[in-house]
């Protein structure tokens, strides 16, 4: 049974190919999509989570870098109950093609796109919904549908607001008129449009979209979809906004990917876990959080099986790590098996999936405003040994102490 929205049928892609190298190293050895958040969870079950909701069930991933971990986590689409016999969650790798038999990777999103017309076409919809899958955000898509139905839109473009307008040159800029009708896009301006920028979640008619991707192709390279297809779809006078209400956080860098956790530790996220709209995670049962008496906890996610004997304050500690008694963890993430050992101290830092700091090592600034230190996975901070604040390790590494220039490089700023 395929999804229908306001009479319309509608496909979801959802775009979990990129390389995501300004989260290097968190992303040096899986996709960005598969970066664990809050410990429990993962990138990618964002957008699925709200896909299931608004009762989309048509999903294709569009993958490219490292897929086996993420493919790993995604089950074939169980958690989210897309495991059908008939449409569901569908992997799309790259492939070759009798046009293109060496085949080819994606060279932009909206490349990737175009690569997957033929399929698209195949499949008939009437509205194409496509999201990237690494933003932090609760929403509704099928009130975007109905509302891009409404407007006859070629093209609906989910939009939210910045804090900070300098940040705006990193996004898609947005000006719309009282009726929601975009007057102006810009592509990552010199000069920024204003707050608004688009939340990389867009509505599509699907028969527009397919013969403006073919047009555009026939030019020359397609790039990002803000380069080209948008743009070309402005210019049609038919594209619409559609303001996101509440938390919306682009996690595709370093710093921002902290900056959500905090936010989240600070009571300014959405909630997870209610009954009508809760995430969802592919995960393994485990044990309960165990907290010794020598503990200090205070403003903290901690997930299952972790062990807790250290201070961990303003931090998240992800499943089955261990903060042992005399450590400490502050304004910092502790991901899934990693360790702090006796006398430890890490602050403004993330310590990846499997990495050890060992007795005395200290890694990161002592202070809430210190650059961010990343520890990558399964490395080993040896005891006595100091990774300073901005500095990275990346995965498989060990740090000596009075050697710890060998191994660390600053940390890429956004």
């Amino acid at each position: 049974m395929t999804t229908r929205i306001a009479g319309k049928k509608v496909l979801a892609i959802v775009l979990a190919g990129g390389k995501g190298s300004r989260l290097s190293p968190l992303t040096t050895e899986r996709a960005k999509p598969a970066v664990p958040f809050l410990g429990t969870y993962r990138l990618i079950d964002f957008p699925l989570s709200n896909l299931v909701h608004s009762g989309v069930q048509d999903v294709w991933v569009v993958e490219q870098y490292l897929p086996h971990g993420l493919n790993d986590h995604l089950s074939g689409g169980r958690p989210w109950d897309l495991d059908r016999t008939r449409g569901g969650l569908v992997v799309m790798p790259p492939f070759s093609s009798p046009e293109n038999e060496d085949g080819e990777f994606a060279h932009g999103n909206a490349h990737a796109l175009a690569q997957h017309v033929p399929l698209m076409r195949e499949f008939g919809p009437d509205v194409v919904l496509v999201m990237s899958a690494d933003h932090i955000y609760k929403l509704d898509y099928s009130e975007v549908i109905r509302a891009h139905i409404r407007h006859g839109a070629s093209v609906t473009m989910v939009t939210t607001e910045l804090a900070d307008e300098a940040q705006a040159t990193r996004f898609g800029n947005v000006r719309a008129n009282r009726e929601g009708k975009v007057t102006k896009f810009a592509y990552k301006p010199d000069q920024p449009l204003g707050k608004t920028v688009t939340a990389e979640v867009f509505v599509y008619d699907a028969k527009i979209l397919m013969e403006t991707l073919e047009e555009l192709e026939r030019q020359g390279e397609l790039g990002d979809y803000g380069e080209e297809l948008l743009p070309a779809l402005v210019a049609r006078g038919d594209a619409y906004a559609y303001p996101l209400e509440g938390y919306w956080m682009d996690v595709g860098t370093l710093d921002a990917y902290m900056q959500t956790h905090q936010d989240f530790l600070d009571g300014q996220g959405f909630e997870l876990d209610t009954p009508d709209w809760p995430f969802i995670t592919s995960s393994i049962a485990r044990p309960p959080t165990r907290v010794h008496g020598s503990a200090r906890l205070d403003h903290a996610y901690v997930c299952g099986g972790a062990v807790i004997a250290g201070e961990v304050i303003s931090s998240v500690v992800g499943p089955n790590a261990v903060v042992e008694e005399g450590a400490s963890v502050r304004h910092s993430i502790v991901q899934p098996g990693a360790v702090i050992r006796a006398g430890a101290r890490v602050s403004r830092a993330i310590v990846d999936v499997g990495a050890v700091v060992e007795e005395g090592a200290v890694v990161g600034g002592q202070s809430a405003n210190s650059r961010l230190s990343v520890i990558g996975a399964h490395s080993t901070v040896q005891a006595g040994a100091k990774v300073g604040p901005g500095l990275i390790v990346e995965p498989r590494q060990t740090v000596r102490a009075g050697r710890e220039e060998e191994v660390t490089q600053p940390a890429q700023r956004d």
